[in-house]
C-alpha cells in the first residue's frame, strides 16, 4: 500500500479517485473535465491525497484549506474521503487519515476536521475508530443557486 499527495498533472489518478468517490457516495453527476481536474490540482489552497494498492488507486480524500483570520496556521477541511467497497474494512482509511494528520502536523496546520452526517452511521463509527481529539454536533444550512454551466 502507497498513500501519496497527488501532484500537479497528476490527473489520471484524480479522475480514479472521483471514480470511486461516485461510487461510494452513489452520486449520479458527471465528472468534469481534465482541464478542470488539473486546474484544481494546481490550485495551493486544494489537496488530494490517494491510497494505491498494486499501483491501482483504491482510495484517497480532498483537502480545502482554510485560512483563518484568528491565527495564522491553516486548517485543513477533509471534503470528501472514499475507499473503494473492495478494499474497505482493511485499515486503508483509517492508514489514510493518519497519513494526512501526519502531514498536517509537519507542514504547520493548526488542526484538521472532516463532517460526517449524523445519519451515516459507517461514515460516523469509521471517525470514531480514528485518532480525532473533539467531536462535536453542528446543523448544516445550504445556500443553493442555479447556476450549472
Amino acid at each position: 500500500m502507497e498513500i501519496k499527495k497527488l501532484n500537479l498533472n497528476e490527473v489520471s489518478d484524480f479522475r480514479d479517485l472521483v471514480e470511486i468517490f461516485k461510487e461510494v457516495f452513489e452520486n449520479e453527476e458527471p465528472i468534469s473535465d481534465n482541464e478542470h481536474l488539473d486546474k484544481l490540482l494546481s490550485n495551493p489552497d486544494f489537496m488530494v491525497f490517494v491510497v494505491r494498492k498494486n499501483n491501482k488507486v483504491v482510495g484517497g480524500l480532498t483537502i480545502y484549506i482554510l485560512h483563518r483570520y484568528y491565527g495564522k496556521n491553516p486548517i485543513a477541511y477533509i471534503y470528501d474521503v472514499g475507499v473503494t467497497p473492495d478494499f474497505q474494512r482493511q485499515g486503508l482509511g483509517k492508514a489514510l487519515i493518519e497519513e494526512v494528520c501526519r502531514y498536517c502536523k509537519d507542514n504547520g496546520f493548526e488542526d484538521a476536521y472532516v463532517e460526517a452526517e449524523s445519519d451515516d452511521i459507517y461514515a460516523v463509527n469509521f471517525y470514531r475508530k480514528t485518532k480525532f481529539n473533539s467531536e462535536m454536533n453542528a446543523i448544516h444550512f445550504t445556500y443553493t443557486f442555479d447556476n450549472k454551466k
